[in-house]
């Protein structure tokens, strides 16, 4: 797997927030085959940081419904990786 495939996109949420001001932690979403060893891989790659841990968790599909008709949203993978004490990744900082 690429390493550009990996990693999805960061997520923003006021939780994530919270964490990355106060324990270091960069919360991502992830391709659902990826590996703690993947994802650790490829946030040190393309980044540029040391990371410590990765924690991920899979987010389960949840019923949809539009109008009279049902579906589901996919289900996905959510990564929270722990940086080195002192380092940051710069596209959260003018957030």
């Amino acid at each position: 797997m690429k390493i550009h495939e990996v990693i999805r996109k960061p997520l923003v949420t006021e939780k994530s927030t919270i964490a990355r001001e106060e324990e270091n932690v960069i919360t991502f979403s992830v391709d659902p085959r990826a590996t703690k060893y993947d994802i650790k891989g490829a946030v040190e790659t393309l980044f540029n940081v040391d990371v410590i841990t990765v924690r991920t968790m899979r987010m389960p599909r949840k019923k949809r419904r539009l109008g009279r008709f049902f579906g589901y949203r996919a289900e996905w993978k959510k990564a929270i990786v722990t940086l080195s004490e002192g380092q940051t990744i710069e596209f959260y900082e003018g957030v």
